[in-house]
């Protein structure tokens, strides 16, 4: 009995609420909306504008911390008090600059699915997939992405990310240089960013774009639950906002879950990828000349 007492005893000692701040490495500044993933797990969170963050796990889990325009860095929990990333250099392509006329615009990615879905699906990042095809050479700028949100809480804010393609297929290098944060208003809305100030266009091998949820304090909402038949009350925390997903189909889905790009496949008897409906975000492209 003794032994059970003390292994109860550790296990708890090795769940913490960990505390940190996470930092530029030269210029000592905080970095917000940094991602902090639990190494192939599920579970994550965002550092706040002041760069801090607090995550509740075992403390002998390793934590691994990216930023856009940052190396990423694996640490263990415990050692996660203060964390110094170091900015990750670009090799430039050379820039050609072209006259936008915007005479023309389109609007791809739509879904022939009217029916959305609304769900919390936690911290990880949900991509749709942008195909390239040779009619967008007449509008080859990216000038507005739509994203449809659910939210409980005015002014909610997320990231969208714009990744490459790499060799394999997978989201690769993010296209943009720093974070393209932006605020969503309460309810349910069709939500028109525009973009023309990167001047995005749309590569050949086509690109993904993805939706991120920030898991910090000012998106958090708390509801009380009570269980009439014990008396029990518990608190559920959920963050805002949810964006709208389409059922569609596909032979694949990308998320970004555990520190890593997942690639979700189903395979039939013959042991051979087939296609399924897949909860893809609601995002679309305004493309222009």
């Amino acid at each position: 009995m003794k032994k059970i007492v003390l292994f109860l005893l550790i296990s708890c000692s090795l769940n913490a609420q960990i505390k940190g701040v996470v930092k530029d490495s030269i210029t000592g500044k905080p970095i917000p909306y940094a991602n902090i993933w639990v190494e192939n797990e599920n579970i994550g969170a965002s550092t706040e504008e002041n760069g801090e963050f607090v995550i509740n796990i075992n403390s002998n889990k390793n934590l691994i911390f990216s930023a856009l325009g940052y190396q990423k860095k694996t640490l263990k929990a415990s050692q996660a008090q203060e964390v110094k990333l170091a900015s990750k250099s670009y090799q430039l392509d050379d820039v050609v600059i072209l006259k936008k006329k915007e005479t023309k615009i389109i609007e791809i990615g739509k879904s022939k699915n009217a029916i959305y879905q609304a769900f919390d699906n936690g911290p990880r990042i949900d991509v749709k997939y942008f195909p390239y095809f040779i009619r967008y050479q007449k509008t080859k700028f990216i000038k507005q992405v739509t994203v449809e949100t659910d939210s409980k809480i005015e002014a909610a804010t997320v990231k969208i990310h714009f990744y490459s393609v790499d060799s394999n297929g997978f989201p690769g290098e993010e296209l943009l240089t720093k974070d393209f944060v932006i605020t969503v208003p309460n309810g349910v809305v069709k939500n028109i960013f525009n973009v023309s100030d990167f001047n995005l266009r749309m590569p050949r091998k086509g690109l993904f774009v993805g939706f991120e949820k920030l898991i910090i304090e000012k998106n958090k909402s708390e509801t009380t639950i009570t269980n009439y038949n014990t008396n029990v009350t518990t608190t559920k925390k959920s963050y805002s906002p949810l964006v709208l997903y389409n059922l569609e189909e596909r032979d694949f889905l990308f998320t970004f879950s555990g520190g890593k790009w997942n690639k979700e496949i189903q395979f039939d008897a013959a042991n051979l990828p087939i296609k399924r409906m897949v909860y893809e975000p609601a995002i679309n492209l305004i493309l222009t000349n």
